[in-house]
């Protein structure tokens, strides 16, 4: 079986617009969290987000180039120029249909989408702007990506809700184990921290309200006064790469994608099966297509939106599958500081455990003071910590009972 390493990470988020950036803010427990600035939040029951800061697209891209695209697109298109450079492919490949770009996206140009129908309804169907649908599908995220590095081989986007950039980099392991190329620019992205955005999130009371004059606190995942998830944005992308075409080249190798896992519930549209069911089975499945026992995982990035449902599910389903070595290995939600980045937060997540790894350092859950009785693991609570991690797994669970999972391990 061909072996898929990492070779190269890029970011945009609220906690930093390069990896660099990221990462300490990562080891430092700093919350990216802080009121709206996008649109007046004023009637809104929740006036926090988790906003990228200090974006500029011409920093990245051609001016002209970025008015042609929605939010979502310029983080994509940034994150993957970031994440090539750091791989050493910054002039591509030699052989461009061998390189790819699978990107998780769980809602599109929702700016776009909200902007155009604006238009529409103030000033008529003649008026509404040419690029909307071109700015505002899913797949033109991973399209101009793909322009930007001249990626001719598999170029699309996932959408599993929150489950869209872990899918993607499962994905990317499968087709390059399969031999359909040697290089793919795989994660997640999502720009969501819109009036649409956040008020159809508040309507099925997912996002928490409670926290509003103190934003940084509102991320409290296996804590007993979380109430809900604080929505986030923002982009995490990894080069995903042939072992023989990285070592041909003198790559310098983060860590090896180990194996993936999918699934669905088919239990409910935004609720997890009550003993976690599907979420078992992707872990069962990442576990044995990385070849590993469940006592060889070292610390795992779990899904952890701090909504009174999802944590003590997924707490049942690492203890359905880990049993007593449940207790003995780290769990940390990062969700705590950068928020649920939907379509982005797995492929941001993945590259928290990829850092992990490569640091030998287990990152916190912040704002955990007080844990949910049905929440008794060891969740890295407040402040991270130095230990060994040799192999790491990464949990999203989204709504319509998507399930992805993704092992990373050290590279040996």
């Amino acid at each position: 079986m061909r072996r898929v390493v990492i070779t190269g990470l890029g970011t945009i988020n609220p906690m930093g617009n390069n990896i660099a950036d990221f990462w300490s803010a990562i080891k430092a427990g700093r919350s990216g969290v802080g009121p709206i600035t996008r649109f007046d939040a004023a009637e809104y029951h929740t006036k926090i987000a988790a906003e990228v800061k200090n974006f500029n697209p011409g920093d990245y891209m051609d001016r002209r180039d970025a008015r042609k695209m929605d939010l979502f697109s310029q983080y994509a298109v940034a994150a993957s120029l970031e994440a090539m450079r750091d791989a050493g492919l910054e002039a591509g490949l030699d052989d461009p249909a061998r390189l790819g770009v699978m990107l998780g996206v769980g809602i599109g140009g929702f700016e776009t989408i909200e902007d155009s129908y604006y238009t529409l309804y103030q000033k008529g169907p003649d008026r509404v702007p040419p690029m909307t649908i071109p700015k505002l599908i899913a797949n033109i995220g991973p399209g101009n990506v793909a322009i930007a590095i001249n990626a001719q081989g598999p170029v699309y986007s996932m959408a599993t809700a929150c489950a869209s950039g872990t899918d993607a980099i499962g994905n990317a392991l499968r087709w390059i184990r399969e031999g359909g190329g040697d290089v793919v620019v795989a994660g997640g992205v999502e720009a969501c921290v819109t009036r649409l955005g956040v008020s159809g999130f508040n309507v099925i009371q997912a996002l928490s309200t409670q926290y509003n004059h103190k934003p940084e606190l509102a991320s409290r995942p296996f804590d007993k006064d979380r109430d809900g998830f604080v929505i986030g944005e923002g982009a995490g992308v990894l080069v995903c790469e042939e072992l023989e075409h990285a070592q041909a080249r003198g790559a310098r190798i983060y860590a090896e994608i180990g194996g993936s896992g999918i699934s669905c519930d088919a239990n409910h549209l935004t609720a997890p099966h009550p003993e976690g069911r599907g979420a078992i089975a992707a872990i069962n499945m990442a576990l044995a297509d990385a070849g590993l026992q469940p006592q060889q995982i070292d610390y795992i990035n779990a899904h952890g939106t701090s909504t009174p449902v999802n944590d003590p599910v997924e707490t049942r389903a690492i203890k359905s599958v880990f049993a007593e070595h449940a207790y003995r290995l780290k769990v940390s939600s990062t969700k705590s500081m950068h928020g649920h980045l939907i379509g982005a937060a797995g492929g941001v997540e993945a590259i928290v455990c990829t850092l992990a790894i490569r640091d030998q350092f287990f990152p916190a859950t912040i704002n955990l003071d007080h844990p949910d009785p049905e929440c008794d693991l060891d969740y890295v609570p407040n402040h991270g910590v130095e230990g060994v991690i040799k192999a790491a797994m990464s949990n999203s669970l989204g709504f319509g009972g998507h399930n992805g999972v993704l092992i990373i391990c050290a590279f040996e």
